[in-house]
């Protein structure tokens, strides 16, 4: 394996000269970089990254801790940070919780030990054991898709309350008047905030909320299937079915398949997060739609500004808004012969929005 001193003895030159060269620090004629350039390519040398970081207690390396890297939702987030990272010379290493805290942890012992810069982090839960850990070490952390109260910590999430409500809103105003809420974990605040947009618009129709409509589980199909099931099985049963994200959505219509029953004859659905377009082709599920691109790229932004240091405040909280999109999977409940149409409730309050809010609203 070449060293620098090979390239010095080829290039007829110091060591220090073609350690300026190399890491672009210092006066190089034209021609001294040329031979400098020609002896590395030649040799095939490769400059000791790792050592050079260590003396500067920098690795130029920042991780994104995400918790289903199979969920193209993520995997957008992902492209936005990495694209950010790459055009400021850091490289970017992934980690996939699914959703355990435990392997949360372990992947961050694993990070800290490794002299990580920062961490972009989607926390699996609401604990706050990883923030704590990340803190201890003096890790930068930025936090993606969750709220978070820690002053310190800075995070950029959607505004999950508002496209809650604006879904729920959606149904209410077709005459829906019981809608299973299938959400994610019980301790993780997207789930809180997307039951929250849904407690609210019901409460603004005047339709009492129950608890027996709402399920918690993961933010997985088989998760929607058992808790779509569940739902199927009370009495009155729902007319419409609310999945906290997509893959949830999902399962739940896999369950409605299975019982025979027809989106959105039988049941409307709707739900948070939306496919790439090249993905399927016939987009048919009514959905509010995240810009999980710009997430990661504005989270990476704010990780590299706490890296660089400077002025500004200690914490950063944005708040993107959402796109209201929709589609066939959403109609009028269907008529019951016995009782006629459910009744559509009244609504003379106009629609009040979260902080970040409904963008816009898309029909198809």
């Amino acid at each position: 394996m070449s060293t620098i001193r090979d390239v010095a003895r080829r290039a007829g030159v110091s060591t220090m000269t073609v350690s300026r060269v190399i890491n672009s620090s210092g006066y190089a004629s034209r021609g001294t970089r040329a031979r400098v350039e020609r002896a590395v390519e030649e040799l095939g040398y490769v400059p000791n990254v790792l050592a050079r970081h260590l003396r500067s207690k920098r690795t130029r390396t920042v991780a994104l801790v995400l918790s289903d890297l199979t969920n193209p939702f993520f995997t957008t987030i992902a492209r936005g940070v990495e694209d950010v990272a790459a055009a400021n010379g850091f490289a970017l290493m992934f980690c996939n919780t699914d959703e355990s805290e435990s392997d949360e942890i372990d992947y961050l012992r694993m990070l800290i030990q490794r002299q990580i810069d920062g961490v972009l982090l989607v926390p699996s839960s609401s604990s706050g054991a990883s923030l704590r850990m990340l803190r201890s070490h003096r890790v930068p952390v930025v936090v993606l898709d969750r709220r978070v109260q820690s002053p310190r910590v800075d995070e950029v999430r959607s505004d999950s309350e508002a496209g809650a409500f604006q879904l729920v809103r959606h149904l209410i105003e077709l005459g829906h008047r019981r809608i299973g809420m299938l959400s994610g974990g019980r301790n993780i605040s997207t789930s809180a905030d997307r039951v929250s947009g849904y407690r609210r618009a019901l409460t603004e129709a005047g339709i009492p909320y129950t608890e027996r409509l709402v399920r918690y589980e993961g933010f997985g199909v088989e998760g929607g299937l058992r808790m779509a099931r569940g739902l199927l099985k009370v009495s009155p049963r729902p007319t419409a079915f609310f999945g906290a994200n997509n893959f949830i959505a999902f399962g739940a219509i896999r369950a409605l398949r299975e019982a025979n029953l027809r989106v959105p004859e039988d049941m409307s659905v709707v739900a948070f997060d939306d496919l790439p377009e090249d993905w399927i082709v016939d987009p048919f599920l009514t959905v509010v739609e995240q810009r999980a691109y710009e997430m990661g790229k504005q989270a990476a932004e704010l990780m590299l500004e706490r890296l660089a240091g400077g002025g500004r405040p200690k914490r950063r909280s944005i708040i993107l808004p959402v796109d209201f999109v929709v589609r066939r999977s959403t109609a009028p409940p269907r008529v019951d012969k016995a009782l006629g149409r459910v009744p559509s409730p009244a609504i003379a309050e106009p629609i009040q929005l979260g902080a970040g809010g409904v963008e816009s609203a898309r029909r198809f």
